[in-house]
């Protein structure tokens, strides 16, 4: 096992729970994406000193595939593992690194993408603590209320749908729950719910998904958590109060992520 030093990185203690950060360097809208310099520092860095604020404080890893995230990682005194560069998925390489961690089947990890450098510890906080309080959930995720009718609309604004007990019923790039008696031109009420791609896992159920069998509605709508809904498995949904700042996929998000960090270091008198 690779990591940040000599030495062994293997669970050594009892975190309330771990934040992973997949990060690949390829990447085909924003080449070497990770690496992107916001004020001075590589973002896969900012994303692990940002998670480093929740509750997981310094059980932060991230998981790579390439040697220039390791030595930016090591450059920054984060902790990193590498792993496999043919994984199928994110979560293909996260159940490695629990492996490799040596992470008990009962620990729990949060998958905090590596392009959200603003990503808000609370809500890194949250998510894990809602699957810790669901022993009936092997998964949990966040999601918030929709207040316009264009995102509601929008295929690219992935909506969930849940029980009466906070368990995900369906997600969907479809408008759901569509609103009979609306006529297309309202939202239902209570407001629909738009999902936040954060999810924390049991790492028993997270070695095991990777060998679950993929299944039509996952192919349909290109939503990997279809997969779990679909072989009877739940996933608990925080709803969080407010949307967080979107993440980094093009070069007109990096532009916006630098100047919040530029502001930040900058305050106004």
């Amino acid at each position: 096992m690779q990591t940040a030093d000599s030495t062994d990185t293997r669970a050594t203690s009892n975190p309330l729970f771990w934040v992973l950060i997949p990060s690949r360097l390829a990447s085909t809208r924003l080449p070497d994406k990770p690496l992107a310099d916001i004020a001075g520092i590589p973002m896969v860095v900012r994303v692990a000193n940002q998670a480093a604020l929740s509750q997981a404080g310094q059980h932060v890893v991230v998981a790579t595939d390439h040697d220039r995230i390791a030595q930016a990682c090591a450059a920054h005194a984060v902790r990193w593992i590498m792993t496999d560069q043919h994984h199928a998925s994110g979560s293909d390489r996260l159940a490695q690194a629990c492996t490799e961690l040596g992470l008990p089947d009962e620990a729990i990890v949060v998958n905090v993408q590596g392009d959200e450098p603003l990503i808000p510890p609370a809500l890194i906080d949250a998510v894990a603590h809602t699957l810790q309080q669901r022993p009936d959930c092997v998964m949990s995720t966040a999601a918030h209320a929709i207040d316009s009718m264009p995102d509601f609309l929008n295929p690219n604004v992935v909506k969930v749908v849940t029980d009466r007990l906070g368990r995900a019923l369906y997600f969907s790039r479809a408008p759901i729950p569509w609103w009979r008696d609306g006529n297309g031109t309202a939202l239902p009420q209570p407001a629909p719910l738009r999902h936040i791609g954060i999810y924390a896992y049991r790492v028993g159920f997270l070695r095991q998904f990777p060998r679950l069998a993929a299944c039509n509605l996952e192919n349909t709508e290109m939503l990997e958590q279809l997969r779990v809904l679909w072989h009877g498995e739940h996933i608990a949904v925080h709803i969080a109060e407010t949307a967080p700042t979107a993440g980094v996929d093009t070069p007109e998000d990096l532009i916006r992520v630098r100047n919040a960090f530029r502001a930040q270091a900058s305050p106004s008198e």
